[in-house]
């Protein structure tokens, strides 16, 4: 025999979690189901384990969409602070790492220990190793068969994520969903992921695996300054996953050394008040020491200042201020922290998330075509549309 609820919620994360506390707080009975043996896993994960939970700067310019004005209402009606809020109710400390982005003063457990408590609260159940097996759209509900059995609601809620870090149990089972019941969806890639490189580079970045430094990054007319991470397999840091949002294959990369210098100014400066310095030693000022060694070597600058002519010294400058790169591509998916496009929202109501053909069924999260930037933005855009359809439903 079926059993009943008001409302199924498909996806136990951030977005999931808090639709589900949202609606039950309202009296609905809800049940919660995911196919993963916990919830949150990606909660636990995020921001290194402190969980970058908002960023206080939340605005729709943060988010990449092929309809960017649909994340406007959600992100008005719940904001950072009212998230803030719900965090020092239950007494978790937080700290401000860089302007506006707020992580766990201990660990990201604290977060998903407070939606759970809030859930457990509010009466929520949650079936948690249940695979959905079928979903029927019957009169003005529908039914589910799962692995546990059979489910009648009055409306079920897809927060099933997007295909970033399979190893978490990212499926694309809302993408396939949205698709069965006629809903477009728009190509997915990975995003806020790093960059592999090319195999002499790679020989170059290997040889500087673990330095960061804060450089300018610049593609397609966005920029980023943040910090560069060398690893194993390329470049990574908050600086190159932020303009991997933007990038396409084949696309060039335009890294600036020197973000508050000219470096031409620069170096003539250094040329005329110590010429037997090295370009080596002139950078080693402003970049660490073995990125400051690596750079003249990767372009064979030889000798001291004295030995470059003024166009030789423009041509150095220039490479600094605007070091071109054309990566192999991305780690992909494995590492993503996002996944880019999605479930067309232009078939949804941006003040409920209901799909407008079918309102007993809603899609919230990640696995819509909304993708914010690093720092905060895509927790706020889950916690704003899992509180937006918990509602509606």
């Amino acid at each position: 025999m079926s059993q009943t609820a008001d409302v199924a919620i498909v996806g136990a994360g951030a977005a999931g979690l808090m639709c589900a506390l949202t609606a039950a707080c309202r009296g609905r009975k809800v049940r919660l189901i995911d196919h993963a043996n916990k919830p949150g896993k990606k909660i636990l994960m995020s921001g290194g384990g402190r969980c970058n939970f908002t960023h206080l700067d939340t605005s729709p310019s943060h988010f990449l969409s092929a309809n960017p004005h649909f994340c406007i209402s959600a992100l008005k009606r719940f904001t950072p602070r009212h998230f803030v809020e719900l965090v020092e109710r239950h007494g978790i400390e937080y700290v401000e790492k860089a302007p506006g982005q707020l992580f766990c003063r201990d660990s990201s457990k604290d977060i998903l220990q407070m939606l759970l408590q809030e859930c457990e609260w509010a009466g929520v159940r949650i079936d948690l190793n249940t695979a959905i097996e079928d979903v029927a759209i019957q009169g003005d509900g529908v039914r589910l068969t799962t692995s546990a059995g059979g489910l009648d609601a009055g409306a079920l809620v897809i927060a099933s994520g997007g295909l970033s870090i399979p190893t978490m149990g990212a499926t694309g089972f809302g993408y396939a969903l949205a698709q069965r019941f006629g809903l477009q969806v728009l190509a997915t890639r990975p995003g806020l992921v790093p960059f592999t490189v090319t195999s002499q580079l790679r020989e170059r970045c290997i040889a500087l695996a673990g330095l960061s430094c804060e450089v300018q990054v610049s593609c397609r007319g966005q920029d980023f300054r943040e910090p560069l991470l060398f690893t194993h397999r390329g470049m990574s840091g908050p600086a190159l996953l932020q303009i991997s949002n933007y990038w396409e294959p084949g696309e060039t990369l335009v890294i600036n050394w020197l973000p508050d210098l000219d470096a031409t100014a620069y170096l003539q400066e250094l040329r005329a008040s110590n010429p037997r310095q090295t370009l080596a030693q002139a950078l080693a000022y402003h970049l660490p020491k073995r990125l400051a060694a690596a750079l003249p070597e990767w372009h064979a600058w030889r000798g001291p200042l004295q030995a470059y002519s003024n166009p030789a010294l423009r041509g150095v400058g220039e490479r600094l201020n605007r070091f071109s790169l054309v990566p192999a591509g991305t780690e992909g998916y494995r590492t993503a922290e996002v996944t880019l496009g999605g479930v067309d929202t232009r078939a949804l109501s941006s003040r409920t998330f209901a799909v407008s053909a079918i309102p007993q069924l809603f899609f919230i999260g990640e696995v819509l075509d909304v993708t914010g930037q690093l720092g905060g933005y895509n927790f706020q855009w889950a916690w704003a549309s899992g509180h937006a359809a918990g509602n509606a439903v």
